[in-house]
């Protein structure tokens, strides 16, 4: 996306400025909000399963996709050395004035750095990687970041429930549909409107599948309230 809608509203939450949240355009979902001050959440206001994953976090951490840099600043604040993500400029200044010491101005595929012992990645996490066919490059990627002996921690939710039950009490999927998870949305702030991109949402069993075929061993750690997962991914020995 050339559009930084996402790093321009937590810019103007990080300055004083905030007057609207972004609204969010998707594929499958209703229309919905993305409040800007959840972005800035503190470690008691996070999910139970955001809660599980960073006092899982260890050694040198990568928090892909950091937006404000909420979960790598309690992460430091640990004595965890934590390097932010994110392929938005303006997320990544605001990790920055927010006092996260680490970060990188990049998209994950692009990303050239050192081997970390956690790699982190939440707000569904593996949505960045767009399409059920892209969790291979997705993974290939995060395994070449990942340290002998390091763990991936990742999160998504398994949105069949949002699929009209049929009369045998399944689900009805449209025929036009690849996978059912996999979602195009659009981004808008202050009337500005970012173009399409891809996001994956995946259900566990079919995380699990990918993550096998790529020699990564996974591990269901934690189910939340709304048919969300976090799960743990380790390197097959």
């Amino acid at each position: 996306m050339k559009e930084d809608i996402l790093g321009t509203a937590l810019l103007d939450y990080q300055n004083g400025n905030y007057t609207e949240d972004i609204t969010t355009y998707s594929s499958l979902l209703e229309d919905d909000v993305l409040p800007l001050p959840y972005m800035f959440r503190s470690f008691k206001e996070m999910p139970e399963l955001e809660q599980k994953a960073l006092q899982l976090c260890k050694g040198n951490v990568l928090d892909v996709g950091c937006g404000a840099g909420s979960h790598g600043l309690y992460l430091q604040e640990k004595g965890l050395l934590v390097t932010g993500l994110d392929a938005s400029k303006g997320a990544i200044e605001v990790s920055k004035l927010r006092g996260l010491k680490n970060t990188a101005h990049s998209e994950l595929l692009k990303y050239e750095g050192e081997q970390f012992d956690t790699i982190l990645i939440l707000m569904n996490g593996v949505g960045l990687a767009g399409t059920l066919d892209g969790l291979e490059p997705f993974f290939s990627k995060l395994k070449s970041l990942l340290k002998d002996g390091g763990q991936i921690l990742l999160d998504s939710s398994d949105i069949i429930y949002m699929f009209e039950d049929d009369e045998d009490g399944g689900y009805w999927i449209p025929d036009n549909i690849n996978y059912y998870g996999e979602v195009s949305f659009e981004m808008e702030y202050k009337k500005e409107k970012s173009e399409s991109f891809p996001w994956l949402y995946v259900d566990y069993n079919t995380l699990q599948r990918a993550a096998n075929y790529s020699n990564l061993t996974c591990e269901l750690v934690m189910e939340g309230e709304h048919y969300d997962y976090l799960a743990r991914l380790t390197h097959m020995k």
